[in-house]
Formats: C-alpha cells, structure tokens, sequence
C-alpha cells in the first residue's frame, strides 16, 4: 500500500479553549506506511446459504511466529506515529504529575489485624498493608511489585479464613484471566503448599481452617493456552497443605455449566453453589457442611433469572432476585425448606435497581436512580430505618460488613469528585470523612450535569456530561463520548485521573446510559440484546447528535471511546456512520459476530449477541452489523484500535482483524493504527507505567487528530 498523507488536524479555528492557553489549530501532517497484511482468499465459511469470506483468520493464530512479525510491525508503525506528536511527552510529564498521589483502599478487618491498600503514587501495583490499632507501624504484608521485575504480575483477589490465620491469594500474570493461588500463614507470611495453578474467574472460600472452594476450567485442548475455548466450569475443594491433583471435585461432573461459582456462609454453615450458561441467568444450590457427605440441594434450577444468596442465619436465606422483578428484590427462604415455592418478599422491588448487602445485623439496600446512588438502612426484618445520607450526586459502593462490626467503610466518587473514604457508624447512621483523596483537582472549578435525550425510537436516555465551567457552546469543543451498553452493566459516575487531561484543557467528557446496561433493570438490559442490538448503537448515535444540536461540539471535534462490549459499540458507530466523528478509540472490542463464540468463554456471551449458527434471522442480524464484515471502501475517523496480547476474555484477533480490514479499505486521509500492549490482558491488573502510557497515547492521538494544542509546555 501507498504511503498515506494524514491531514490530522481538523477546520483552523481562532478562538481558544477556555483553559490555561490551550487551542485549536491546525498541526503538520504525518505521513503513514501501513504495514501489507497477508490475504488468504481460500478461507470461506457458509451460513445458512451465505459464504462470508475471513481473510485475515491466520491472524487468530496468536502462537504462530507470523501473527508474532504483524504486531511487531503493526506497533511500530503506531509508535512511530505517536513519537511525532509534538505535545506526547508534555502529556506523559502532566499525567504523571497528576497520578502522583497517595490512594488508599477501604480498611477490612480479618482476625486482629486491619488491612488496607496503598499506594505512594506512581508505585506499578498497590501494597496491601495491615495493622493492629495499637499504634505500632503498619507492615507490608503483600508487595505485589516484587511479583515481577516490570510490576505486570497483579495481586487479584485475596481470601481470609473465618479467624484470619491463613491466606489465600491470587496473582495474574500479565492480566491474563488465568490465575494461580497462593496460600500463606497469615502470621508469619509463609507459603503453605503449593502454587495452585489454573484458575480461572474465581477467588478462594473457606472452609474453616480445613481449606477452601475455587473455580477452574480443564486446560483447553485446542488452540492456544490464551484463546482455547472454556466451558466447562467445575467448583473444587481444596485441603490445605495437599498437593492440588488431589482436590476433590464438588460441582460440575454431572452435569456442564459455563460459570460455576461456590462460597460458604459467614456462619459457616452452607456453602451456596450458583451455576449458569450464560452472563445473565443462573441456577441456585446449597449444602449443609455442618454433616459431611450432605446432598446438594437444588433452590432454583432453571437459568430465567438472577439470584443470589446475600446471608443467611439459623431460619432463612436472604436472597437476592428478579424474578417477577426486574429491579430487583430481597426474599427470604427457610433454611429447612428453602425451594423456591418457599420465598416470602423482603424487600419488595422499586423502580429503581437494586444491589443489596448485610452488616453489623442490618440490610443495605443500595439503588440507582438515574444511575445516581441512593442508598437505604434496613432491619434483618425488612424494616426501612433511615436513608445513608450520601455526599451528593454520585457513586457510592462497600455498604458491606461482617456480622460482627460496629462500623463499615464505603466510598463515593462522581465525575469531578475523587474517590473518597467515609465511615459509617452502623448503629446510628452517623458517617465521618475517613480518607479524603490529595489529586490535583478542584471540583469548584467543574460542571456536571445530567440531562435526557430522545434516541431514534423515541427512548428517552440519560447522559451525564461534564465541563469546565465557563464553556462556551459554540460547537467547537473537544469531546469524548464514552460507553457500554451490554451485559446489565451500569455506567455510573466516577472520577478518571485521566479525563482530567481532557477537561483542563477545555474539553467535555460525556457518558450516556445507553440500553443493554443495567441503569434501570433487566427490562432495560433486554432492549439491548440480540435482535435489539441496534437500539444500542443508535442510542449512542442519538447521544452524539444530543451534543452537537446543543452546540458543545461538533463531528470535528468529537471522539467516541469504549471497550469491550463498548469497543463493538465504537466499531459498529464508525463502521455504520464514518462520518459522525473525528475521533474512534474501539478497545478490547468483540469485533468479529460470527465467531466470538468460538473462543475463551465467548459461548457464554450468546444471551446477549445470540450466535451466528443458530438461526438463519439470528445470522443475518450479526453480518449486518458486525463491524468487521461491514468495513467499506470509504473514509473512516482517525482511529487507534487497542488490544492486549494477554487478553483471554476478547482474544486479539478481533482486533487484529478488525484493524487490518480496515487499514486495507480506508481511503481517507485519517490515520488508522493500532496499538497492542504487550504483558496486559482485558485491562484489570495493568501496571502504573502501563496505564500511564496507555492514556497519553490515547489523548494525545485524540489531540492532535482534532487539532488541539494542550497548554503544556
């Protein structure tokens, strides 16, 4: 292919941003050679009549010394680009400077210790440190920094016996799902065992000091290690101080789930067994370990609907459900008789969407109201005693205790208020300021406002967009337009150290609660799935237009972000509508609808996309709008593709794919790269330095292809 010469900044504009010098103009072009990307033109699959052609499908091979020789190319293809942004390392310098603080993690108590996270500021992982109260000096008892030379291998998850001697711990390597656990003498920090290898989505469960319940799938037997596909989930028990060849299968022999979980009681009493095929839906089971050799007895056994157990005490199961409640509600079950014919309402459901938790003997009743918290005090009799007073409009999370605790932590964020630490007295409702954030950042001097738009069908939708206050709505604003929209997922406010790059030079940062989120409950997750799929894309289409009809930006000036299920969203947005932005970061995105399915646990994504071979409608619904069948010989946005070659949620090669597809039919003047970042997965466990040179790359490609001149220097 030709060399390509990227005009990368948009209309010269005079007038400046409203912040500290920071502009619009026009930048010197940069001139592109992509690299020439191998086509096999044998590769042909036929569904239901139609043969679709895959072209680039060797590139699914993630072990072969070839995909190897493309990303290699491919990076440094988008390295180079990236280095020739004049403003790259003033950015890097000012993220940096603003990542810099001290950031703290909600204290929990297990045994006669209290342990929190910590981090210095720009340490690569968080510490986990505990204490006594008795004024001695805090201890490290965890440094996952010393898991690895390059701070990519990531403290997971980490589970506590009933009396807090021993530990159990997970590290992934390089952000892969596949995990190991690590068991610890809580006093004197020494291994007990062996490293257990091969776990998958799942932590460790006590059983007393005995040891504990996990989750695993068998090795895949095809493909590679990273990409074979998962499913069947098995729950096993681990003996402490045995090798783990020897752990005893639990759940999953007789009978093939995709996502089997299991957990015991704080009482210790049942262990509670949730079994599913799919990301919503699960089946509901409970044992007795207080009699060895008890049955697993069956509570629900069909997959219609979501259910789990919050608690439970010598007469019931405190659950959580949506059945004939799509927001949710609290029920109890007899603990001798607890099917669910048994199940007497709690709770009842409200408009509002429901997440429920226990401490200190009493229920918290967490709701989203507009995707905004408002959170609720109740007896273990389902009596409201008061409502938790929050500091405002925002996010609030961990109204979470033991039974035993006099007091809990919580946290509330929003988008212009940084993390902070509260304390809640349980009995009396009283809260105090525990841990306030030190960013660089006066929420004084910024705008956050939710307003409600109309999307194509009509469905009103809300957005929260936040500014720096003063803007001037002249259409010429740099924007980002985050979002999801998948999986009963809720996008609330939270604050980004990162979207703080935007805003202080003049930007917007814009959020919509698009439908197949969970904002307003598994109704509003069911319009968004399968054949409604497209309610999804033209809401955040719908959101876009909201922005420039109101005058804060305009196409020339908007970027669209989202990853995963958000990274088909910007593919589907772009691949449908080129023109309706500047700007496209597509992350991790599951990119390729007619195979998704074939890799890690993707069949379990089926309740959502519905797969390509299951029916003709089903098929061709996929093909329409799967964004790597649907690239054209047209002019796309400046696009910068992101995936992990650790990623063994959405393999790469939906990504690979995706971005040689399109880098092939591009016929505009605007760059189309794509960045792998090496030792990462789906993005959990990342290092500082990764995260920091993730999101300069990021806000600098953004920058500089809509022609904005930040004020550092």
């Amino acid at each position: 292919m030709k060399p390509m010469l990227l005009l990368c900044a948009g209309i010269v504009c005079l007038c400046a941003c409203k912040q500290k010098g920071s502009q619009l103009t026009t930048f010197k072009p940069i001139t592109v050679q992509y690299p020439v990307t191998e086509k096999d033109t044998t590769i042909n699959d036929v569904y239901f009549g139609t043969r679709v052609a895959d072209p680039y499908r060797w590139l699914e091979d993630d072990t072969s010394a070839r995909t190897a020789a493309w990303v290699a190319a491919e990076n440094k293809v988008t390295q180079d680009y990236l280095a020739r942004i004049p403003f790259r390392d003033a950015i890097r310098k000012r993220y940096e400077h603003l990542f810099n603080y001290e950031k703290y993690s909600a204290p929990f108590k297990e045994g006669k210790y209290t342990y929190y996270y910590r981090n210095t500021g720009l340490q690569n992982q968080s510490v986990l440190y505990r204490e006594t109260g008795d004024g001695k000096t805090p201890e490290v008892f965890l440094d996952p920094n010393l898991f690895s030379k390059d701070g990519t291998t990531s403290l997971a998850g980490i589970s506590f016996t009933q009396d807090g001697s021993m530990a159990a711990y997970n590290i992934s390597e390089g952000g892969s799902d596949w995990q190991k656990i690590i068991v610890l003498d809580a006093e004197t920090k020494k291994q007990i065992g062996d490293t257990m290898q091969d776990v998958k989505f799942s932590g460790a469960s006590w059983k007393g000091n005995e040891g504990f319940y996990y989750s695993t799938y068998n090795r895949p037997k095809e493909g590679s290690f990273l990409a074979g596909k998962t499913d069947a989930h098995k729950l096993y028990f681990h003996k402490t101080g045995t090798p783990q060849q020897q752990d005893q299968l639990v759940f999953g022999d007789k009978t093939q789930k995709r996502y089997v979980g299991g957990y015991v009681t704080e009482d210790q009493r049942w262990l509670i067994i949730t079994a599913a095929d799919a990301t919503y839906g699960n089946e509901l089971y409970v044992q007795d370990l207080r009699t060895p050799g008890s049955p697993v007895v069956p509570l629900v056994t069909d997959m219609k609907n979501s259910h789990y157990v919050i608690h439970s005490d010598d007469q019931f199961f405190y659950i959580q459900t949506d059945k004939d409640a799509p927001t949710g509600k609290l029920v109890t079950a007899p603990v001798n008789n607890p099917g669910m014919a048994n199940w007497k309402t709690l709770v009842p459901a409200r408009p509002e969407v429901l997440t429920s938790s226990t401490g200190g003997g009493f229920l918290f009743c967490s709701y989203l109201k507009d995707a905004v918290s408002k959170v609720y005090q109740h007896s273990m009799d389902g009596k409201m005693i008061r409502e938790i007073r929050l500091p405002g409009l925002g996010t609030a999370d961990g109204f979470g205790a033991k039974q035993k605790e006099t007091e809990l932590y919580y946290s509330f964020t929003s988008y212009i208020e940084p993390r902070t630490l509260y304390k809640l007295d349980i009995a009396s409702g009283r809260t105090e300021l525990y841990k306030q954030s030190k960013v660089e950042f006066k929420p004084s001097d910024y705008e956050s406002k939710q307003v409600f738009y109309n999307s194509k069908d009509g469905t009103k939708i809300p957005m929260i967009i936040t500014y720096k206050k003063g803007l001037e709505l002249n259409g010429k604003n740099p924007c980002l337009l985050y979002g999801y929209g998948g999986f009963s997922v809720s996008i609330t406010p939270f604050f980004s150290t990162s979207s703080m790059i935007l805003l202080e030079n003049g930007g917007i940062l814009a959020v919509p609660n698009i439908r197949g989120g969970g904002e307003y409950g598994e109704e509003w997750h069911q319009q968004g799935i399968k054949t409604k799929k497209q309610n999804v894309f033209d809401d955040f289409v719908a959101a876009a237009q909201y922005l420039k009809d109101n005058k804060y930006t305009s196409s020339e000036y908007l970027a669209l972000e989202g990853g995963s299920n958000g990274g088909l969203l910007v593919g589907a947005c772009i691949t449908q509508h080129p023109d309706m932005c500047k700007v496209a970061f597509p992350a991790v995105g599951v990119l390729d609808m007619l195979r998704y399915h074939k890799f890690t646990a993707g069949a379990g994504w089926a309740y959502d996309y519905g797969t390509s071979e299951e029916s003709k409608e089903m098929f061709e619904y996929l093909y329409h709008y799967s964004p790597l069948h649907n690239v054209k010989a047209t002019a796309y946005p400046a696009t910068m593709i992101t995936t992990a070659d650790h990623d063994d949620r959405v393999v790469p090669a939906h990504s690979f794919k995706f971005a040689a597809t399109l880098q092939e039919k591009h016929n505009g003047s605007n760059p189309v790269l794509i960045r792998i970042e090496t030792k990462a997965g789906h993005g959990a466990g990342k290092s500082t330095q990764q995260v920091i040179d993730g999101e300069t790359d990021k806000w600098s490609f953004m920058f500089y292809n809509i022609g904005l001149q930040p004020y550092y220097k």
